[in-house]
């Protein structure tokens, strides 16, 4: 009976960390093909590519933890960075969307496409927590809203639909810029990543909003009875979500140098994935900041793997939704035996 208890004890262990397991053989299979994958210069990239990807996700898994979700984030993020790459386009090229705008300074479009994301952010709130809707409804009510407004946006005459490129210099140097450090490069973009993650993992553990919001996704009923204003938290956190989704988009479209109506397309999906893998329950309640940004770094490890060997495209977006299956699946697992 003892042997058999310890099989079972074994096999729990090995079930609930299956995932990891795979995504750990996934990155060995990698490096076993290409050995060359294995440089600083790679890790500099991987992360460089994930700093973005890592805000989105900051502000998606707060809404997980509210037992929520955001179909929106991707869109929203999309959109800002539109709005961001047409502001601050440099003024010698020759097919600037506002062709008498001055050169603005930095903050001032940053400051416009935060209070974008930030109404979006409030709009998801708000259905959600004074509204009563389901967070799947509201968040694809404001991508589809998102989308569509980015198709206006970009797709005006003269030039009508075009790729939004040309940027100023200032702000690809802002973004793409990088630290020389021991001699080796690391970029400005991991340090911004990293801020936000302090700043929010202050936020999750060492304040009331954080103490609330993780009584609200545990159990709404008795966050209510103890005194917790569950619609004042829910719009906070929604907004900060918002407000990190206008960063991301200011930072993103430099990132990538030009921007389309496809920009931003499946971010949300990436930024939920990371957050599962990282151990953001969808049962609620349950999540930490250094687990987000695990999650983040490998599944960006694993796409940028991925794409070096050579894996076609489309086989990386099934690779893709059956982490997101495995991972929620055994989150619901756990769930399950908890209760």
């Amino acid at each position: 009976m003892k042997i058999g208890k310890n099989n079972r004890n074994i096999g729990e262990l090995l079930l609930n960390y299956s995932l990891y397991i795979v995504l750990g053989l996934m990155i060995i299979i990698v490096i076993i093909i290409e050995p060359g994958f294995i440089s600083l210069k790679n890790l500099t990239n991987i992360l460089s590519q994930a700093s973005t990807r890592a805000i989105i996700a900051l502000g998606v898994a707060g809404l997980i933890v509210l037992q929520g979700t955001d179909l929106s984030a991707g869109r929203i993020v999309g959109l800002t960075a539109i709005i961001s790459a047409s502001l601050l386009q440099d003024p010698n090229y020759a097919s600037r969307m506002y062709k008498d705008l001055p050169a603005l300074p930095l903050i001032l479009p940053a400051i416009i496409v935060i209070v974008v994301g930030v109404v979006f952010g409030a709009i998801n709130g708000f259905g959600v927590s004074k509204l009563k809707l389901h967070a799947f409804i509201i968040t694809l009510g404001t991508q589809l809203i998102a989308y569509g407004a980015s198709c206006l946006y970009i797709d005006r005459p003269p030039l009508g639909a075009q790729p939004v490129a040309g940027l100023d210099e200032r702000y690809t140097r802002f973004v793409r810029g990088a630290i020389n450090i021991g001699g080796f490069e690391f970029p400005y973009l991991i340090f911004y990543a990293a801020i936000i993650a302090v700043i929010m993992w202050f936020i999750w553990n060492k304040t009331k909003l954080g103490n609330n919001m993780f009584a609200i996704g545990g159990n709404p009923d008795a966050a209510a009875v103890s005194g917790v204003n569950i619609v004042k938290n829910i719009m906070i956190i929604y907004i900060i979500s918002g407000f990190l989704y206008g960063i991301a988009g200011f930072l993103e479209a430099a990132r990538i140098g030009s921007t389309t109506s496809n920009t931003g397309l499946n971010y949300e999906l990436d930024a939920i994935a990371a957050c599962v893998v990282g151990g953001v329950s969808f049962s609620g309640g349950v999540g930490t900041i250094p687990g987000v940004l695990i999650g983040v770094v490998i599944l960006q490890f694993i796409n940028y793997g991925l794409t070096f060997v050579g894996v076609n495209p489309y086989y990386q977006l099934i690779i893709k939704g059956l982490i997101i299956i495995m991972a929620v699946s055994i989150d619901v697992r756990k769930y399950i035996v908890k209760k």
